[in-house]
């Protein structure tokens, strides 16, 4: 049975309530880089570190890390991310200002790298694992990172290009010839200390660059403070603490949790509302290597897991592969990245009527936090990104000269919190362009919001295509594709699909003949991440079609385009 919805009332009181009793949901009001907020959380006023720290330290002897047969508490890992941070510190000299990269698959490495950067004071940067080569070594420069934490085939993406960058290579799970030095020698290495170095770190300062897929070709570093990031994980245990009090009859937090951690760690869904508010829970993680509905169903009754965070594909392929049965323990399925189609959440709601359904709505410059939705709001409704989430977050549709709009009238959803981003690796214009007055943040999604406070997106406003959760550059595409010596002209743009939501197709003309499409389909697996390649592609005979501004006008092409078979398919190649 679906639990009833809270009502706004009943957020209001019960976040009130929260807020007045003190602890670590006490807020205060707080001008951060002048801006006003009403509502800051206290405890902010810390860094991360000094928040996970505390956090830590309460939960110290329960199980944190599960990878295959590898077990590890929070105490342990915590102690080993200790020694890395403090041979950051005094072997490389690594403190705040700089910054250390992390190039890997989900190991358990990678939260233990992760927590001792973000100990030793230095700015993680996680980078996108799907990567090639020259993605890899684009994001590396441009962060102008030094050290770098890699596993056996990101090693060997970077390894040639160790010395023009001068990169440290710390290589981590393989053991690896020709690595600078092995994380696991650091991690066993008695002399140095198991706990966090003596270092101040401004709450204020950088505590991650993560790149994110805009719409003007190469990837946008964001830079995310601490300050930013303890709202937002306080946020999401805010919000399952409110909720558990008010259906106390819900397991939103169980007893003994457990998450299945299905999502890549160099995104947020995955590092902020899962792996860090798993460590502010004391829960459980389980790591998956790939995925895989089946293995994720037998780590489900092998593991007692009782929640699931993805991408609705994964989401949608675990409802379809699992029996009765299977899914006993798990108490919800959360996803996050896209919108979960309506089909979708009733086919779960009809196969497994007793597991929770929730869906989160956010952004890499938000630190994954704008909107929520979840229990019965899912049915009633259904086309909805939720509510903000309570108590720090604004949510207001602007039109394009930064006004309040009423409700129900369409615009561009914009968010005012203290989650939001710094600023942009070296780009003050897009910056500035990020933010209407006042610190309202544009996230580049047209939509609506109604009287209950309820999103509703309709378009975006930004040249992006959502695929399984990975935002993806429509430019970008286009010039891998005109990068090809054949092609004069490409249009890139999002195809439906009933798996990923979204796939790339893309439509070309090359002015001395037909294009050889499997040959410029291979280019661009060469230069891009595999998600980002076209699965779709359209020949045009002619010049491809341009609006009055002389720009390539894309939903014309795409018209026309979809009404035709692709001259090449992904399916059929």
């Amino acid at each position: 049975m679906m639990p009833e919805p809270l009502t706004n009332e009943e957020i209001a009181t019960e976040a009130a309530a929260m807020m007045a009793e003190g602890g670590p949901f006490a807020t205060v009001p707080m001008t951060i880089r002048g801006v006003d907020y009403p509502h800051v959380f206290a405890m902010s006023q810390a860094s991360l570190r000094d928040v996970l720290a505390l956090r830590g330290m309460q939960y110290k002897d329960r199980e944190f890390i599960v990878y295959d047969d590898e077990r590890y508490t929070v105490g342990e890992t915590w102690a080993k991310a200790m020694r890395f941070a403090n041979w950051l510190k005094e072997e490389k000299g690594i403190g705040q200002g700089d910054r250390v990269a992390i190039a890997m698959r989900n190991y358990p490495e990678w939260p233990m790298a992760f927590l001792g950067i973000v100990a030793s004071g230095a700015t993680v940067v996680p980078l996108n694992a799907w990567w090639q080569e020259g993605e890899l070594r684009d994001g590396i420069g441009r962060a102008k990172a030094k050290v770098v934490v890699c596993d056996g085939k990101r090693f060997g993406y970077l390894e040639p290009r160790r010395e023009e960058l001068g990169l440290t290579l710390v290589t981590a799970r393989e053991d690896v010839p020709g690595g600078d030095i092995r994380f696991d020698d650091i991690i066993a290495d008695e002399k140095w200390p198991q706990t966090a170095p003596s270092v101040q770190i401004d709450p204020e300062s950088h505590f991650c660059l993560l790149y994110t897929s805009g719409s003007t070709g190469k990837p946008k570093g964001a830079l995310l403070t601490h300050r930013s990031c303890v709202n937002a994980v306080l946020s999401w245990s805010f919000l399952l603490t409110l909720a558990q009090r008010r259906r106390p009859d819900v397991p939103f937090v169980p007893e003994n949790p457990a998450v299945l951690l299905a999502l890549p760690l160099f995104h947020v869904t995955a590092l902020h509302s899962t792996l860090m508010l798993s460590w502010l829970l004391g829960r459980k993680t389980v790591f998956m290597y790939r995925w895989d509905a089946e293995k994720a169903i037998d780590l489900i009754k092998k593991e007692d897991i009782t929640n699931f965070v993805g991408v609705p594909t994964m989401a949608h392929e675990l409802v379809q592969a699992a029996k009765p049965g299977d899914l006993d323990d798990l108490a919800d399925i959360i996803t996050g990245g896209a919108k979960r189609p309506a089909s979708q959440v009733l086919q779960q709601v009809d196969k497994f009527p007793q597991i929770g359904i929730s869906s989160g709505y956010g952004l890499t410059e938000t630190n994954s936090l704008v909107a929520h939705i979840t229990m019965g709001d899912f049915i009633n409704h259904p086309g909805s990104a939720g509510r903000a989430i309570p108590p720090i977050n604004q949510i207001e549709v602007l039109n394009e000269k930064g006004e309040v709009q009423p409700r129900g009238t369409e615009g561009e959803i914009c968010v005012k919190s203290p989650v939001t981003f710094h600023h942009y690796l070296e780009d003050e214009a897009a910056t500035e362009r990020a933010f209407y007055p006042g610190g309202w943040f544009r996230t580049g999604d047209i939509g609506v919001l109604d009287e209950e406070g309820f999103i509703t997106i309709l378009d975006r406003a930004k040249d992006l295509i959502i695929r399984g959760g990975e935002n993806i550059s429509c430019l970008e595409v286009e010039n891998a594709l005109v990068d090809f010596g054949p092609v004069d002209e490409a249009a890139v743009f999002s195809v439906p699909d009933e798996i990923y939501g979204e796939i790339v197709g893309a439509a070309v003309y090359g002015k001395e003949g037909p294009v050889d499409l499997q040959a410029l389909r291979d280019h661009v697996a060469s230069k891009l991440a595999p998600f980002k390649v076209p699965e779709r592609l359209w020949l045009s005979p002619v010049p491809l079609p341009r609006g009055t501004t002389g720009k390539v006008d894309k939903r014309q092409i795409k018209m026309i385009a979809t009404q035709h078979p692709a001259h090449w398919s992904a399916a059929d190649a």
